[in-house]
């Protein structure tokens, strides 16, 4: 028979395995996820294209990410998606390009009152890009490009 420990470690060992994946309301990290579910419990998996109407809804396209990163001025890694999914604002438009601080700093999104959090923001319906980040992060940038 369970107890309520061995409850609590399973449940903890399934957070740990779907807190890496990058998943949003559509794409692979939402299938992997389903996949990883699926051994726990029985569901069944239905894909609907996106572009299909739902009631008053529409499913949105597939966002399928790689890789995001902000390197400062020296060439270090800032910010980087790979070690907190957390740190790319979801549905984000891929960009490659060089910024200054100021102008970077429009698409930066953290939690002042809770300096050492990564905020989860979203841009499921309108195309922007932006990372999040702890505000004691971005504070260190402003500092050193004073």
């Amino acid at each position: 028979m369970e107890t309520l420990d061995s409850v609590g470690v399973g449940m903890y060992a399934l957070a740990e395995k779907l807190f890496p994946i990058c998943r949003s309301i559509t794409g692979e990290g939402v299938r992997q996820s389903l996949r990883i579910v699926q051994d726990y419990i029985p569901i069944e998996i239905y894909e609907v294209p996106s572009g299909t109407p739902v009631f008053d809804w529409t499913v949105p396209p597939e966002w399928n990410i790689r890789d995001a990163w902000i390197k400062g001025p020296n060439g270090e890694t800032i910010v980087d998606f790979k070690c907190n999914n957390l740190h790319i604002l979801q549905y984000s438009i891929p960009i490659h390009q060089k910024f200054e601080l100021e102008e970077l700093k429009k698409h930066l999104f953290t939690i002042p009152d809770k300096p050492d959090l990564i905020p989860y923001r979203t841009s499921y319906y309108q195309q922007n890009w932006g990372f999040c980040l702890a505000h004691r992060k971005l504070r260190t940038l402003v500092r050193r490009a004073v």
